[in-house]
């Protein structure tokens, strides 16, 4: 049977999702590729993580390999982003500065440290009362759903790539043709925790609250890491000043909603760490909560035979970011890619022979 839309299906339209059809596009797969999803760019809810993400290239990101060589992937994909379609992404390079208050990954460091634009440790007399070590070095900011809705558009009219809004029971499901559909990514976040055949006990969501202002002052990104917080300011490319304030990284609470006191929270920690917010006051204009699709162990990449209808089949699972996935989402899914290059060299072929 000549390869068809149906013959690679991915699961979820978050940024680990869109960033997996991006990486088979590349490939010259475009066409052949379908992306399921309940949610889509341009779609609000609590469970779809994706839009309201920061967002930002940082040393948040766990330490062991394959966070590392994922994120190393990530910043050099965001620097090709930003050199080449920096606006119409809305990509941008922002000076940063991040803060450590006790647990310093030293070894984490050192590895960024090679690759990261005008990277330099700070003196420990320019460090706030309470800092123990500090960095600063160019990250990469992005609007997280201006950016979701640049990649979205851009699979669909530069590549071909096909979207399908659909809630499936299943993954088995996912397999939308038993003869035609060859291999299935499941980028599905949070909801690998609960989806039938899937069923990942070790999700579990990471509530964050953010804090929209206006504050068109705010030219520097800055994050500081503490033993039960961090704190953020992240300012929002092409978008008249908007700046995102953070946070909370709370793991296991899966409560959507915002609370006041949050919110004041993080405006009183933001104004503490950064002098440009605290030169006017911001104006508020929306408060947000979103889950994030965590997962002991780290993420998960992994590939996997099922059997659909009585046929072999391939499932790559590509999920378990966290609050990593615009930074992290690149690498993850340029290993989810690799590791089917016999399938994927299998239905190039008879994609050659149709034509």
């Amino acid at each position: 049977m000549a390869p068809s839309h149906e013959s690679i299906v991915i699961v979820g339209a978050g940024i680990v999702g869109l960033n997996t059809a991006l990486v088979l596009a590349e490939r010259g797969f475009g066409k052949l590729i379908t992306v399921v999803a309940e949610y889509l760019p341009g779609d609000t809810s609590a469970t779809y993580t994706s839009p309201w993400a920061g967002c930002n290239f940082s040393a948040i990101s766990g330490t062991d390999a394959n966070a590392l060589r994922w994120d190393r992937l990530g910043y050099a994909h965001l620097a090709k982003l930003a050199s080449t379609s920096g606006g119409e992404a809305f990509v941008e390079r922002t000076p940063s500065i991040e803060y450590w208050d006790e647990v310093v990954p030293h070894d984490k460091i050192e590895f960024m440290s090679g690759y990261l634009e005008d990277f330099k440790i700070l003196a420990s007399t320019s460090l706030p009362q309470g800092v123990s070590f500090g960095v600063s070095f160019t990250t990469f900011t992005l609007h997280a759903p201006k950016h979701c809705e640049y990649l979205y558009h851009r699979l669909e009219t530069q590549y071909g790539v096909r979207f399908v809004r659909r809630r499936l029971p299943s993954i088995e499901a996912v397999f939308l043709d038993p003869e035609s559909t060859k291999v299935v990514f499941n980028c599905t976040g949070l909801a690998a925790r609960s989806l039938p055949g899937v069923e990942d006990s070790k999700c579990y969501p990471t509530r964050g609250q953010v804090v929209l202002v206006r504050a068109p002052q705010v030219n520097t990104n800055i994050m500081r890491h503490g033993k039960d917080y961090e704190t953020y300011v992240i300012p929002r490319p092409r978008s008249k000043g908007h700046v995102v304030l953070g946070g909370f990284m709370q793991k296991g609470n899966g409560d959507a909603s915002t609370y006041a006191s949050d919110t004041a929270s993080i405006m009183s920690r933001t104004k503490a760490l950064s002098k440009e917010i605290a030169q006017a006051e911001p104006e508020i204009l929306n408060v947000a909560a979103g889950l994030r699709p965590s997962r002991e162990g780290g993420a998960r990449v992994k590939r996997e035979n099922v059997s659909v209808v009585g046929k072999g089949r391939t499932l790559v699972h590509n999920y378990g970011a966290g609050g990593t996935g615009f930074q992290a989402g690149y690498g993850m899914a340029t290993d989810a890619v690799d590791c089917i290059e016999d399938i994927l060299f299998e239905i190039g072929r008879g994609s050659r022979a149709r034509l």
